[in-house]
């Protein structure tokens, strides 16, 4: 490594995290966002694409989008997801602890529920912009984006959301309520009653959360009706 390598490595370390923290990000959304120029940003890029800490993506079809060809977007790659995973574990349970200890477990679910509303706004237009059928499989795409590797699956009992991946496992095994505000924003987003059966952060093999066959609205969605 040269020592211009070295002298860029701490902006290369802030361009891949913050593809991390917001996930599919264009080159001019991640200069806008840091403060850098486009030429900087892409050439950062193109060392983290070098690297294979991150790839590039065709971004989904949008309702609306005008003529021309859409910019690409750059994703983390679980080699990179790798590289960042155990000091922001250890830094995370730090300061839930931190949170647990100062407010409660109340206040542990207070703050995944923000987070989790975050991640909601996010997913929200392309699921919506999908058929009520295929709302499913976009969301679990979503998710994959977010380094969830999720999936469907289908039976007559309904649908399962199947994340076979969770970047946050050894965090949420200590403190559950991030998975139940996940399951929450979940049946929000598909406008559905879901269960949970099995999490990663709890030794299973896989995070599955059961949609029933039929709409059976969620609780969310019940209050928003009775408000109207």
């Amino acid at each position: 490594m040269t020592a211009n390598d070295q002298g860029d490595a701490p902006t290369r370390e802030r361009v891949a995290t913050s593809i991390l923290e917001h996930g599919p990000s264009t080159a001019a959304a991640l200069a806008e966002r840091l403060g850098l120029t486009p030429a900087a940003v892409r050439r950062h890029l193109d060392q983290l694409l070098a690297e294979g800490v991150v790839e590039q993506r065709q971004p989904r079809a949008e309702a609306g989008r005008g003529r021309g060809r859409p910019a690409k977007v750059f994703v983390i790659t679980e080699a990179g997801r790798s590289t960042f995973a155990h000091a922001y574990d250890d830094l995370a349970a730090d300061a839930l602890r931190f949170l647990r200890d100062a407010g409660g477990d109340e206040a542990v679910a207070a703050f995944a529920r923000h987070r989790m509303g975050q991640v909601l706004e996010r997913y929200r237009d392309v699921v919506e912009q999908a058929a009520p059928q295929d709302r499913p499989q976009v969301l679990a795409d979503a998710m994959s984006d977010d380094g969830f590797a999720a999936s469907v699956g289908r039976s007559p009992a309904g649908e399962q959301i199947c994340q076979h991946h969770c970047p946050v496992a050894s965090v949420a095994g200590e403190f559950p309520q991030l998975c139940e505000a996940e399951t929450e924003m979940i049946a929000e987003l598909l406008d559905t009653h879901v269960q949970r059966l099995a999490t990663i952060a709890h030794g299973d093999g896989v995070c599955t959360t059961h949609l029933p066959a039929g709409r059976v609205p969620s609780p969310h969605a019940r209050q928003q009706e009775r408000v109207s």
